[in-house]
């Protein structure tokens, strides 16, 4: 996020599941969530993101990372609440990969969200 220039903040405790806030050129503050799984994980589990307790909040992303995968899924509040699921005690989980031939793959259904930059972050308001 700095290399593309944007203001970043970091709050000094993760009380509230915001790992940093984001100034963004237009002057509006978002916040964001920042998820990651390393390379020494199964490969089934390469991107797998497990219970998050979360409710919808406006002006709010969500970052995926998977380091074995090298890739990242960006998706608003809302996105992550249409496209996860709701485990019993209402946390929610997703899983953005599949594993064929021993090797993590992507899940189809969730390309839209592969980003290569921080763009959505920057231009892009949440519903």
């Amino acid at each position: 996020m700095l290399k593309e220039g944007l203001d970043v903040f970091i709050p000094m405790i993760d009380d509230d599941a915001i790992d940093a806030v984001v100034k963004r050129p237009d002057g509006k503050f978002v916040e964001v969530q920042i998820k990651a799984r390393s390379n020494e994980v199964k490969e089934s589990y390469s991107a797998f993101f497990s219970p998050i307790k979360h409710e919808y909040r406006a002006n709010y992303w969500f970052v995926f990372y998977s380091e074995r995968m090298d890739k990242m899924w960006i998706m608003s509040s809302s996105e992550f609440c249409d496209e996860s699921k709701v485990m019993s005690d209402g946390r929610r989980s997703i899983k953005f990969n599949r594993v064929a031939n021993k090797e993590p793959k992507p899940l189809q259904k969730f390309e839209n969200y592969i980003e290569l930059n921080f763009d959505r972050i920057k231009n892009e308001d949440t519903k």
